[in-house]
């Protein structure tokens, strides 16, 4: 029997495959619209999807430039295939829209990313889809939500930006027995740290904008399941479009050759970072899954390999305190997304989930007072002492 690769080794070679024609090391940029057929009845047999083979770049597989990052980013994950996006929005919005249809019922994490929570609550209600936001990290308020007409239970673990997490294995379990599929937003750990197919999930997706690019350069999303489903996403991209581009494309298959490298050292780095915090007066609170204080720890530890590189705290003094600090830092850049080489430091209540209704907010613990970091990089001791200097101004 073949050894199996580790996963270090996955991310440099998964996917790869030599240029057959002038031999290329790396995998070109096959900067095409179109792909010519040897023959009328070849491109009859490849629109019916009774053949392999390239079409249009708006259908999948897209180019062979994507086809190497799906390929590369499913057996990361564990998957049968996958299928990249312009963005993790249209990724997920490509995942309900096969999913799910007027009548259906969907349970979602509460805790979710602001575009993510303005999608479900306001656009899928306007299509009859049916959206119950729940608090994923208590089972007993899933199982009393899943109804007849309940088709996904979607999570967001770790959640945008409490840092919540759900046990995958347990609530994917539940939607196996009601017939609905388990949708699992994996940004925040990626592949290195958390598979949720492997737990159990029937989709994993990404946000490649983060991690997988790595570099705050470009924007993408992807996701990775079985042949079936996938077979029916496939449909959906080719009908709406939100294809990821060419140059996007090639540059995540260069970000994920580096992704265990980085998110070692990003979240060595936020351990550091959240240990820090916790021993610091003007900071009311620290929510890193990897703090044994963490409320949902034993569940991290069960299901991840390592915890990550973002992380939350509360500032004693309110929004006017975490302007300040905010306004001090120096080395930290003030910027939304992350999973960047260089630490980023925002506010959600005014940035990201400024979408969501503040009631809502203060309900689920996106607080005034949060503040979220996506520990980069750079070392550690420069990322405390830029928090350090900036605090004692508060």
């Amino acid at each position: 029997m073949e050894r199996e690769l580790k996963f270090a080794t996955k991310c440099v070679h998964a996917g790869e495959k030599p240029d057959p024609v002038f031999g290329a090391h790396t995998t070109p940029i096959f900067q095409t619209s179109t792909f010519i057929f040897e023959s009328v009845e070849q491109g009859a047999s490849r629109f019916a999807g009774e053949e392999d083979g390239y079409i249009y770049t708006r259908i999948p597989p897209n180019t062979p430039t994507h086809a190497v990052l799906a390929e590369k980013f499913a057996v990361l994950e564990g998957g049968d295939t996958g299928q990249t996006f312009a963005s993790g929005m249209a990724a997920i919005t490509a995942v309900v829209f096969s999913a799910l249809k007027q009548g259906d019922h969907l349970i979602s994490t509460d805790v979710v990313y602001g575009c993510t929570y303005s999608l479900f609550s306001e656009v899928l209600p306007r299509l009859g889809i049916n959206v119950s936001f729940v608090d994923t990290t208590d089972i007993e308020n899933v199982k009393r939500t899943i109804k007849p007409e309940t088709k996904m239970i979607f999570l967001e673990t770790p959640a945008n930006p409490t840092l919540n997490v759900c046990d995958i294995r347990e609530i994917a379990g539940l939607a196996r027995a009601q017939g609905a599929i388990c949708v699992a937003d994996n940004t925040f750990a990626t592949p290195y740290f958390q598979k949720p197919l492997l737990l159990g999930a029937d989709i994993s997706l990404s946000s490649c904008t983060k991690y997988i690019g790595g570099h705050a350069d470009l924007l993408g999303g992807v996701v990775v399941g079985n042949r079936d489903f996938m077979k029916s996403l496939a449909k959906v991209v080719g009908y709406t479009g939100g294809v990821m581009g060419l140059h996007e494309a090639w540059l995540c298959i260069r970000g994920l050759k580096t992704l265990h490298i980085r998110m070692e050292r990003h979240a060595e780095n936020a351990m550091k970072v959240a240990s820090f915090l916790e021993s610091h007066p003007g900071v009311e609170w620290v929510r890193y899954p990897g703090l044994p204080g963490h409320p949902q720890h034993e569940v991290a530890k069960k299901q991840m390999s390592g915890y990550g590189g973002m992380l939350s705290f509360g500032i004693k003094g309110g929004v006017e305190a975490g302007s300040r600090l905010m306004n001090s830092v120096k080395l930290c850049s003030l910027a939304v997304s992350l999973g960047a080489t260089d630490t980023l430091i925002q506010h959600p209540a005014s940035m990201t989930h400024a979408c969501v209704p503040k009631e809502v907010r203060g309900k689920v613990g996106i607080t005034d007072g949060l503040v979220r970091l996506s520990i980069g990089i750079e070392d550690p001791e420069d990322i405390i002492a830029d928090l350090e200097q900036a605090l004692s101004k508060v």
